[in-house]
């Protein structure tokens, strides 16, 4: 069974979503019609965006022009920024502005939700004609016998843990079939990573290196809370053999989102990221915003951290890479979401 479109992409991200919003833009302003289908395998647009993101606006600008009037999700601008150096389990140095780089300062961008910014670009995108297909997950890439690629597999649904289908319950992966294929899976997609092997496309990129983000939101006490606070600090309980460094940052209705980053080239091989994570939130910095609060989320995921010159080729015959994940923090530019994680 297959379904045909004009293009498909895998991943309902802010690059997935971003591209499938722009190509029905340039459709409609070139009097085309075009099918664009994103399959995601998040149960919903959003389920698995885990960024806690201060957000520069420029892409979104160039987007969507009126993202105000249509109810975008920006709702917290930043107002300001405190950058630490932890020392201790108790002590601190906060860095003068004057020595905090340019790429820190953060007026103009937002502190927002990168989930429900999804969600709401998933409503813009379905609102020009593209069809999303959240609880699908793309297993392989069609390829035909001249190395192009034609589409993707979904997987079977309803199949118990050895592969089994279950009874009353099973569908079998459908094959959608595009001119073009855009992936968009975040970090190590299984399909990005078969793609960059068969096409050779890193033979001239950096080795890309990773850390893992573990983030949890609070709600906190309100006498605590600073809408539009953003905090990063670096040192402990990390230091320069086993690097990383942490966010936390004050949205809307008394809540934060507070995180740590570890780069996975940590030389203690004893080093848990989830119990260094535990230990920092009881520095005085961050348990000052904590203390009487409730986590009501969490959740890690791997990122990109290689830089500019670890980027693969993006294009092969058929379809691209594209989004941040790609990247780098530093260089998470790409499609309008300046992420911290």
């Amino acid at each position: 069974e297959f379904m045909e479109f004009d293009v498909v992409i895998v991943g309902a991200g802010p690059s997935g979503l971003s591209a499938a919003c722009r190509l029905k833009q340039k459709a409609a302003e070139a009097g085309q019609e075009i099918s664009v289908c994103v399959v995601e395998k998040g149960s919903e647009v959003g389920a698995h965006i885990l960024s806690g993101a201060v957000f520069e606006p420029r892409a979104l600008n160039e987007l969507f022009p009126d993202w105000k009037e249509l109810g975008a999700p920006l709702n917290t601008p930043v107002a300001r920024d405190d950058i630490y150096l932890l020392k201790s389990a108790e002590a601190a140095t906060k860095v003068p502005n004057l020595f905090v780089p340019k790429t820190m300062h953060n007026e103009g961008n937002y502190i927002i939700s990168l989930g429900n910014l999804c969600r709401w670009l998933a409503q813009q995108a379905e609102g020009l004609g593209v069809e999303i297909y959240p609880g699908f997950a793309a297993q392989e890439a069609l390829i035909d016998e001249n190395g192009v690629v034609r589409g993707i597999v979904t997987g079977d649904l309803g199949v118990d843990r050895e592969g089994n289908p279950k009874e009353g319950y099973y569908t079998p992966g459908m094959e959608l079939r595009a001119k073009y294929t855009l992936f968009a899976e975040g970090c190590r997609g299984h399909i990005g990573k078969q793609l960059i092997k068969k096409y050779n496309l890193d033979s001239d990129a950096d080795a890309q290196h990773y850390g893992i983000g573990i983030k949890e939101i609070w709600d906190i006490d309100p006498a605590r809370h600073q809408p539009g606070l953003v905090v990063h600090t670096a040192g402990w309980p990390l230091d320069d053999e086993n690097p990383g460094g942490s966010f936390l940052y004050h949205l809307e209705n008394n809540q934060v989102v507070v995180g740590l980053i570890i780069d996975l080239s940590y030389s203690n091989p004893f080093l848990s990221p989830f119990d260094e994570f535990q230990r920092y939130k009881h520095h005085p910095v961050i348990a000052q915003y904590l203390e009487g609060g409730k986590r009501v989320a969490y959740g890690a995921r791997a990122i990109c951290k290689g830089g500019l010159n670890s980027l693969p080729k993006m294009v092969f015959p058929g379809g691209a890479l594209i989004g941040c994940d790609l990247g780098t923090l530093n260089f998470a530019k790409i499609k309008g979401s300046h992420t911290a994680m």
